[in-house]
């Protein structure tokens, strides 16, 4: 009976180390996984806000997205991190953001115009306390304790040297950006004496937003966020083959009355079909059988790079970024099916409402801070069982638009070569017969047009203000 009473003490406190301390183990990387799906939520609340296209805090957008625990970024954290149980409850969840090494549960704290607003950081702290214990209880040890941490970062470059927080502009390279290239020209930021008589978006010296700040009205009253407009095609809608420009360089606000492909009321941007030269990947079923470019709207062309910040290089090889006028963008209706089979928009020429797509509330006018998305009709989140009208922080029309510098005409036939010096993020918000999609900007990121550092420095990501986890590694 010694023996046996020996042996058990031995005994247990080998399944104490087997089973309780695996236990321990389990409920650290539950903790862990918690930790960074939260960080990396936040992240993408301040990349798709627009917050980082108001460096100055013009509008208070700060507060709104990360400014405590009933902010906008806060709640996603908290949220996301409450839903992964740790040892089934939930654990304790602290959200604080941080720059040039200080840290706040509100970001509004931080100097506006420095670093949090190139760079901001969240990190999620998840703890769960009183873990039950099965054979460790012999030495008196009735619950223990785990947590774990994680930070994610946001990357808006436009800021940086214009602040002077780094001498050289670190460039973004998004993936499954849609191949509509926009001049860098703002169609509601007019200047008779600028080239084009319009303001450019993005400096192209040093890549600085030129007219940073939030509107809520869909105009310019505040800055370039929240701005709405369409996006034309640069092509004579009776053009059934190829790309007959209507203007060279393709400039704001064209307006042709008597033409029923040229809305003359909205304020619009025209744009370039970009090249693709791969089948893109994630298509709709309702656009497989279109041509590579209306592949590339509806789903995601990972193998085109527009590399922001380098003028004739591109990282795969393949020369620089090109527009190409062999593809009509409007006269074939690629432009209106690819988009109709990626925000699944069931009626085109419903212009005045959604028809089964994600939309704002109201319809293409947000007119408050932070934008709010609700889930269409017809889109797969209420396919698996989600209300329609539920607000959302993600949706596919939330997609990036490259800028490129329109100084120089384009060729009138065929490719040509242009140089990208920024992104939009852009929230559609419907697409018409002729092409003609109603985008609302979300953010914007600018580079300069001078080369930049060396290709394998560049950000990557499927956003133009990405976001990654820096911790833990």
């Amino acid at each position: 009976m010694v023996l046996v009473a020996v042996a058990m003490v031995a005994i247990i406190a080998m399944a104490a180390l087997s089973i309780d301390v695996s236990t321990l183990y389990l409920s650290r990387e539950e903790a862990q996984r918690a930790a960074d799906t939260a960080a990396l939520a936040a992240a993408r609340v301040i990349s798709v806000s627009g917050m980082t296209g108001d460096p100055g805090n013009s509008a208070s957008s700060w507060q709104a997205i990360c400014g405590g625990a009933s902010s906008l970024a806060t709640q996603a954290a908290n949220a996301v991190a409450t839903q992964s149980a740790v040892s089934n409850t939930v654990a304790t969840v602290s959200v604080t953001y941080s720059a040039a090494g200080t840290s706040s549960t509100d970001c509004s704290t931080f100097p506006a115009n420095g670093a949090f607003s190139v760079n901001p950081l969240v990190t999620v702290q998840i703890t769960r306390s009183s873990l039950p214990t099965f054979f460790s209880r012999i030495w008196g040890n009735s619950g223990n304790s785990v947590s774990a941490t994680a930070t994610a970062e946001v990357f808006n470059p436009s800021d940086a040297v214009f602040q002077g927080i780094t001498s050289t502009i670190t460039p973004v390279q998004p993936r499954c950006v849609k191949p509509w290239l926009v001049p860098n020209l703002d169609p509601l930021n007019a200047c008779a004496s600028c080239p084009g008589n319009y303001h450019p978006f993005v400096d192209t010296g040093d890549g600085h937003i030129i007219n940073p700040g939030i509107s809520t009205d869909g105009g310019n009253a505040t800055g370039v966020i929240g701005e709405t407009f369409l996006l034309l095609p640069d092509c004579l809608h009776h053009i059934p083959a190829s790309c007959s420009l209507r203007s060279n360089p393709p400039m704001a606000n064209y307006n042709s009355p008597g033409n029923p492909s040229v809305p003359t009321t909205p304020n619009n941007l025209e744009y370039l079909p970009g090249q693709t030269v791969n089948s893109s990947v994630a298509v709709p079923s309702g656009a497989t059988g279109g041509d590579l470019y209306e592949q590339a709207i509806a789903g995601c062309d990972q193998t085109t790079v527009y590399y922001c910040g380098v003028s004739n290089l591109s990282p795969i090889g393949s020369g620089p970024n090109m527009v190409d006028l062999s593809e009509s963008p409007g006269a074939n209706g690629d432009t209106t099916n690819g988009v109709k089979a990626l925000i699944n928009e069931t009626n085109p020429d419903s212009s005045s409402q959604p028809s089964g797509q994600d939309n704002f509330n109201p319809y293409a006018a947000p007119t408050s801070y932070p934008f709010q998305v609700l889930t269409g009709s017809s889109t797969p989140l209420v396919s698996a069982g989600l209300t329609s009208g539920t607000p959302i922080t993600t949706s596919p029309s939330i997609v990036s638009v490259p800028i490129y510098d329109a100084a120089n005409p384009i060729n009138n036939s065929g490719t040509s070569p242009v140089t990208i010096v920024g992104f939009l993020q852009v929230f559609i918000n419907g697409v018409d017969q002729y092409g003609n999609v109603n985008v609302t900007v979300l953010n914007v990121s600018g580079c300069s047009n001078g080369g930049g550092p060396p290709v394998g420095t560049a950000v990557a990501g499927t956003s133009p203000v990405p976001i990654r986890l820096i911790t833990p590694p």
